[in-house]
């Protein structure tokens, strides 16, 4: 409904005679000034040579010479005053009236004058006179053209002395000449209004133009704007469904050091199923907001691509061989300059992508070197089709998955790879027929020759032979969390203080001597506080550089920024526990 009110605005000012008779006046005020100089000058020259060749009364010639720099000086005078006025469409028409009496006392003067000097015994200084007329009036077509009234008052000013003078003089050379004089002022008249008619339209169409460009980008402002929508609802909605997430994953991590039986752990397994995967669709629109929010660093390395193709085969290696589909890895020896862990992530995305579409037959990942190391995933599944091509890559989209089936993801995998191998510069392709199986192809810079390549592998050390001591404190105005941290920070060996706030945490450790190995805080708090002020507040206190470990749901992207450039670790719940003590020891050492 917008839309179309929109677009009959702007139909309406395009259309509006107002609006155009303004831009009419606008055009002759700027463009007439050469003009009107350039046929003051030659006038002034062709009078002062029929006076040097005694062809013109001297003193006749006088005068009109300075009626004619009398008229130009006023007309110039005001259209500098036009200039500095720059009417709107609401008061044009003084203008368009001041602009028609000058064209008016211009053409009297220049068609006047000329016959009232003229010399008269010789007939070829005649027709150079009657010629200059005729050229200054074919070049008012293009000077007053744009505004027709104007251009038929200097016509006719112009020409009415030179028709009655040709008329008159009792020759038939004469009157044959002013035959053709009214043949052509009418030729002249006719190719004015095809001029003017000409101008209008495109006058129309300049304004339907600049209405369509102000449309648009009203159209993109709302876009934007619903987009921004969408993200704080996404970044709230993530947010407080990642809380309850973050705290079922924690006590599930805490139960498993509790002894139980077979039947209670089958039940933990399946709990921890259903929270892995809630984990992995948070995660993956955690990386769509940031990847939006422009908070990927992207940290270019050389290294060798193979080992990198290795590790992420080996780890879907069993799911293949479950289904009977065959993985195959052909060597390479290339080395490329990317970032290993955004290039792992899309391969992941990618060869995951085939593993789940493909039901017999084979998985590829092949390279192939030009320019650039072309990487394929080439499997013989489903096949995706043309008209799907593009689809794809929108989040959650899926094929052949109506009923929303979680075990065959969430339709996030494409969209991260889109937006990462854009922002990598890595150009991505899709080759794909149904039925027959698809081919997914990126083009990765090669590392240049003599490059000092770095070492991919994975670490694979974890934290779970290193003895747990010391105190950690944790900040999180949710309860769940509270608990659920403190008990499984407790069954690693830490000591643990939890609070909802700052105050009360320095409260509760107001008593202690004990200086805490990590501060644990949650980046979204109740109230002004946040997980930085927080952590830089308890540091002070203590005077000493405690390190410190954000942990958040939110994923709006201000606030995502804000917290990448803290300079504090941040984890985004739900965590995983394993990935949170690999934090935690990375902080701390134990």
């Amino acid at each position: 409904m917008q839309s179309i009110l929109q677009s009959q605005e702007n139909n309406s000012r395009a259309n509006d005679p107002e609006v155009v008779r303004a831009e009419q006046i606008r055009s002759v005020y700027t463009n007439t000034t050469p003009g009107m100089i350039a046929t003051w000058l030659a006038v002034t020259i062709l009078t002062v040579g029929l006076v040097y060749m005694d062809a013109a009364d001297r003193t006749r010639s006088i005068v009109f010479l300075v009626v004619m720099f009398s008229q130009t000086a006023a007309r110039v005078f005001l259209f500098r005053a036009y200039s500095r006025v720059d009417p709107t469409k609401v008061d044009w028409k003084p203008w368009a009236l001041r602009f028609t009496i000058g064209t008016f006392v211009g053409g009297i003067t220049i068609g006047a004058g000329t016959i009232w000097i003229m010399s008269a015994e010789s007939l070829e200084l005649q027709l150079i006179s009657l010629l200059l007329i005729f050229a200054v009036t074919s070049g008012a077509v293009s000077a007053f053209g744009a505004y027709l009234p104007a251009f038929y008052v200097f016509f006719l000013s112009i020409s009415i002395v030179p028709a009655a003078w040709l008329f008159t003089r009792g020759s038939l050379l004469y009157f044959t000449i002013g035959i053709m004089y009214v043949i052509w002022f009418v030729a002249v008249a006719e190719q004015a209004r095809r001029t003017s008619l000409a101008f209008i339209n495109t006058l129309r169409l300049r304004f339907e133009n600049v209405d369509l460009v102000a449309s648009l980008r009203r159209e993109k402002a709302a876009a934007e704007d619903a987009n921004t929508a969408k993200s704080r609802f996404l970044a709230a909605a993530s947010h407080d469904l990642r809380q309850p997430v973050h705290a079922l994953s924690l006590f599930v991590a805490a139960a498993r050091s509790h002894p139980m039986n077979d039947e209670t752990r089958g039940l933990l397994d399946h709990i921890d199923g259903s929270v892995r995967s809630m984990s992995q669709l948070f995660g993956g629109l955690l990386d769509i907001s940031r990847l939006d929010a422009g908070v990927v660093e992207v940290n270019r390395l050389p290294f060798a691509i193979a080992p990198l193709i290795d590790r992420v085969c080996r780890d879907y290696a069993g799911e293949t061989a479950a289904k009977g589909v065959d993985l195959q890895v052909v060597a390479t020896t290339a080395v490329v300059e990317s970032d290993p862990l955004l290039l792992e992530r899309i391969l992941r995305n990618l060869i995951g992508n085939a593993v789940a579409y493909t039901d017999i037959g084979n998985i590829t990942v092949s390279c192939h070197s030009g320019e650039r190391l072309r990487i394929q995933v080439t499997d013989t599944g489903r096949g995706i089709p043309s008209q799907e091509h593009e689809q794809i890559f929108k989040e959650f989209y899926q094929l052949g998955n109506p009923e929303r089936d979680r075990t065959k993801g969430v339709g996030l995998g494409l969209a991260i790879v889109k937006r990462l191998t854009a922002l990598l510069d890595h150009p991505l392709s899709l080759q794909s027929e149904l039925r027959r199986g698809s081919t997914f192809s990126i083009e990765v810079p090669l590392a240049p020759a003599g490059a000092n390549v770095v070492s991919t592998d994975s670490d694979s050390a974890t934290a779970e032979g290193l003895q747990a001591t010391g105190l950690i404190l944790v900040i999180d105005d949710e309860g769940a969390i509270q608990a659920a941290m403190k008990s499984l920070l407790q069954s690693w060996g830490y000591e643990v203080v939890a609070a909802a706030t700052c105050e009360e945490m320095l409260e509760r450790i107001a008593a202690r001597r004990d200086v805490p190995k990590l501060i644990i805080c949650d980046y979204r708090l109740r109230g002004a506080e946040n997980g930085i002020s927080v952590i830089e507040r308890l540091r002070s206190e203590y005077n000493d550089d405690i390190p410190g470990m954000m942990i958040t749901g939110d994923t709006a992207p201000d606030r995502l920024r804000e917290a990448q450039d803290s300079g504090f670790l941040l984890l985004h719940k739900p965590v995983p526990n394993g990935k949170l003590r690999a934090a935690i020891t990375h902080l701390i050492g134990t």
